[in-house]
Formats: structure tokens, sequence, C-alpha cells
């Protein structure tokens, strides 16, 4: 601004000194003319005196330099001329201001020769006897008269533009400094140009426009923050380049950075090529999931662009913990699998027996034991089928009825219903304890004894024994099944309970069972809150401990 007023200020003094110096140069013309004329009217009037008087001896010994004296009778026959033979000469008497002379005794005039590029000027006056006597000057031009004073006004010129710099230099600085002084946080309280108070009065209303939806905006931000920061899902906001603009702590915590992250690129935070193939579809302007894994998490992630006016704003992260449903998707896979599985099996022993039996391939003594093949393993299906309904009841019930229970009664009633199953095997059962009331559902804490004292005797050494014993306490129940059979590997304690799992699988097939007994403990044990412990040796036996706590 300071040089284009400069530059401003500058063209108009030389504007203005070239206005002058023309003003000027009319002027001195027009003065220098006027001053000429009147010299040369009295060198006139002093010339007529002195031809009048002395006749042609006037002319003796007369120099003159820069005016021209012409003397013609009354008819314009030129008599004498200082500059040329007067026998020579022509008439004059169509000159204007010899015939204006003869006529009212004074003339002037002034012709301009284009040849010569300049003006002479000329006066006569008739003497007493008729006689015209007249004096001309040569007049120089604008031009001339410029070149004369040439020099001086070069002197002057140059003073004029050093001076002109500075003024304008000084103006600009002197106009600007205002300018450069406004106080925008305040602009009504600026001594200003007056000119400028309605742009600061436009401002001011700006400025207070601007708090207005600056604290608008601070505000929703602060509302918009506390939302997010409330959500236990990871948000993270970006811009059209992928730039974090705004994470809430959920986020921060699950890519373990903080609020330094933002402005950067989230793939600098974390390095995934899912990832980065969603952000790139979110960038494009599509919608997109994948899932993405922190350590033994599991996060499905949503990308959802932000579409503006056709323009895309930005997208929004969000991070779902999805651990649980996977993994029990997965345990639905592996569940399905393991049921066709185990399925499949028995029915192909039942069919492949069934069919040698239709084709009358097996011998009359052989069908008895055909038929009992076919019957062991319609019976472990429908065991298998009986669990899978119990484990889907399980899974699918949110509340089960409860009351009353004698824990020592059904661990009885229990025993009683495998004494037969006991001595094929040549086992002995044993039941210690006392009455234990709990408050619990009969049919899961049915279940849980049945299968733990069936484990008992199923996987127990010929002649083995099984020992149930009930202890009760203020605070809990306690049912310990003890045996005496194969036993458990310690590394795979942990893994007894889920589904399908057998510790040996050969013998798992020699005695039958489906692999999900435990699991039905497992889940019945969780809708009564109570815990079970596993102590083992490799053929030394077995020694599950349930404990129940009790409700005061």
């Amino acid at each position: 601004m300071i040089k284009k007023i400069f530059r401003s200020t500058l063209l108009a003094n030389f504007l203005v000194l070239l206005a002058s110096l023309a003003l000027i140069m009319g002027a001195l013309y027009r003065y220098f003319t006027q001053v000429q004329m009147e010299q040369l009217q009295t060198q006139t009037a002093l010339a007529a005196k002195g031809i009048s008087a002395e006749g042609m001896d006037y002319f003796d010994g007369l120099k003159t330099t820069s005016t021209r004296i012409t003397w013609v009778d009354n008819t314009g026959q030129v008599l004498y001329d200082t500059d040329y033979d007067a026998q020579t000469m022509e008439n004059h008497g169509d000159r204007q201001e010899i015939k204006d002379a003869i006529e009212t005794g004074y003339g002037e005039s002034s012709r301009y020769s284009s040849t010569l590029t300049q003006t002479s000027l000329y006066i006569a006056q008739r003497l007493d006897n008729g006689t015209v006597v007249r004096l001309s000057v040569t007049q120089h031009s604008v031009v001339l008269l410029l070149l004369g004073i040439l020099p001086m006004l070069l002197l002057i010129a140059a003073v004029v533009v050093i001076l002109s710099v500075l003024v304008a230099k000084y103006t600009a600085k002197r106009l600007v400094q205002p300018l450069n002084q406004l106080n925008l946080d305040a602009p009504l309280e600026n001594p200003a140009y007056e000119e400028i108070s309605p742009l600061l009065r436009r401002i001011d209303h700006q400025q207070k426009e601007l708090a207005s939806q600056e604290q608008l905006l601070l505000q929703r931000k602060g509302e918009f923050d506390t939302i997010i920061s409330k959500i236990r899902e990871g948000m993270v906001l970006l811009d059209n380049r992928g730039q974090i603009i705004s994470m809430n702590p959920a986020a921060q915590i699950l890519l373990q950075t903080d609020e330094s992250s933002i402005g950067k690129e989230i793939l600098e935070l974390v390095r995934n090529l899912q990832l980065h193939q969603l952000i790139e579809e979110g960038v494009a302007g599509r919608k997109g999931e994948t899932i993405f894994n922190v350590d033994q998490t599991t996060y499905k992630v949503l990308a959802r662009p932000v579409i503006s006016e056709d323009q895309l704003t930005g997208m929004v992260l969000l991070f779902f913990d999805v651990t649980d449903q996977w993994q029990a998707e997965q345990m639905r896979r592996e569940f399905t699998a393991n049921v066709s599985h185990e399925l499949k099996t028995p029915l192909h022993i039942i069919s492949g027996y069934s069919e040698m039996l239709r084709n009358q391939l097996v011998s009359e003594e052989d069908v008895q034991v055909f038929a009992q093949k076919i019957h062991t393993e319609a019976q472990r299906m429908v065991q298998l089928v009986e669990d899978v309904i119990n484990l889907s009841l399980l899974d699918e019930t949110p509340q089960i009825t409860m009351e009353e229970v004698d824990l020592y009664q059904l661990a009885a009633e229990s025993l009683e219903s495998l004494s037969g199953k006991a001595s094929q095997k040549q086992i002995s059962l044993h039941l210690k304890g006392e009455p234990a009331l709990l408050k619990g559902n009969r049919a899961l804490l049915s279940s849980v004894i049945y299968n733990l004292c069936d484990n008992a005797i199923t996987y127990n050494q010929s002649k083995g024994g099984v020992f149930v014993t009930i202890n009760k306490t203020d605070q809990k129940v306690v049912l310990e099944v003890k045996d005496t059979g194969i036993g458990i590997p310690k590394d795979e304690g942990d893994r007894i309970f889920e589904r399908f799992y057998r510790v040996d699988k050969s013998r798992s097939k020699k005695v039958g069972g489906t692999g999900l007994g435990l699991s039905i403990v497992k889940h019945a044990l969780k809708c009564h809150g109570a815990s079970i412990q596993v102590d083992s040796q490799i053929g030394k036996g077995t020694r599950m401990i349930v404990t129940f706590p009790v409700e005061k």
C-alpha cells in the first residue's frame, strides 16, 4: 500500500510540475511579448521624433542590432530601410500596419514565418509630413524561449523531483501510519481518518458476529467432545486427505496414542494393510468395513465418508469390539463342524450295518451283534442330540427358574441312576456329607452332578471307586467328585471344558461319550455363579471341586 501511495503521489507531483511549467512558459511568453511591444512602441515614437527633426540625417551613424527601421512615404514607397536597400524593395503600401498608420496615424501587426519558425512584430507611426516610420523586431517561439532557459529549468526540475520523492515518501508513510496502528480488536476506539469510519464499523460488526460464531462453535465442539468421550467404541475423524481431526479416548487407548496425533495421518500410527485399504475406500467416497486385530482383541472397523454439497469433506472411522461375537462365531463354526463329525460316524456305522442286514450278508449268530451295535450308535446319537439341545437352551435362555434344592439329595439320585453303569465296570460309588440347601435350578444342578460322576465312571480304572462329598459352611457349599481313573495332563486341564474336546480321543471312542458333558457343566455352573477346580494326576485319578456361593 505504501508503494502504491508513493507512486500515486509522485506521479501527481510530476503532473503538477509539467502543468506548472506549461502555465509558467505561457505566462512568460505572453509577458515578454507585451514588454517587447511596449519597448517597440517607445522606440517607434523616438524614431518618429528623430526623423521628423533631422530627416535622412537621423540614420547617419545609427546602429541597430535586433530592431529593424523602415521609412516609407504616404504611398508605401520605401525611402529607407536599416536591413535592406530601399531601391530594391517593393512597395509596402499593402502592409496592414502601414495602411493603418496612413489612415489613423498608428498601426501594429504581427506575422509568423513558418519557414523561419518565428514571429515578427511591427509598429508603424505617421510623421507630420505624412510619411510613415515602421519598427519591427523578431519574436522567438516558445521552444526557443524554453531552450534559452533550459539549464535553469533542468536545475529547478532536479530540485523539484528530489523534493517530490521526499514528499511522496513522507506522505505515504504518514497516510499509512494510522492504518498500521489500527487496533482491530477494538475498531471503534481508533482515532483514525473519518473516511474509514464506515469500514471500522463494518469490521466491528463482523468481529462481533465472528466472536458469537466462535463461541457457538466452541460450545458445539465441547458438547461433541463430551459425547464422543463417553462412547465406548473408538471414533476417529479424518479430513479428505486422511489426516486426523479428532479422536476420542477409546480410540487413543486402542491405537496407543494421545492428542499429539491430531494433524497426523492415521497410517503413521497404525501399519495395517486392511486399514490402509479401508481408508483408501473412504477417501474415494465409498463405505467400507474390515476386521482389525490388536493383541487378543478383535475390532470391526467401519469407514463412513462425509459428503457435503457433493464434495468429500472427510470420513469417520468407528472401531467396535467384536471379540466376543468373533469368538462366538468361531465357536459356532467349530461346534457345527464337530456336531457334523460326531453325527457322521454313528450314522455311517448304522447305515453300514443296516445295509448288511438288509442284503442278508450277516449270519444268524451275528444278527444280534449287529443289532446291538446299531442300537449303541443310535443311543450315542440320541445322547449327542440331547446334549446339543441342553447346550442350546443354556446359551439362549437368559434367565432360569431358581428354587431351594438339596444338593446332597441330588447327588444321591444321580449316583442311583449311574449304579448300573458302575456295576458293569465293577466301580464302587461312595457318597459322604450332609444335606446342603442352596438356591438353584434342580435340572441344571442334577446335570452337573450326573455328568461329573458319569465322567468319573467312564474314565476310571476297573474295580476303581468314585467318591462324592458334600460340605456346607455359612458362605458356600462344596461338591467334590473324586475318582481313581486315568487322570488328566496338567497342560490340558483348562481345555476339558471346551465343546467336543477329549483328552484321549482313542479311549473316548472306545468308552463312548459326546465330549459335551463338561461343557454343559461349565454353562450350568456359570448360571449359578459357581466355580470349578480340577486337581488331577496321571494314573492316580482326578478330583473335581465345585464351589457354590450361599446367599444370605
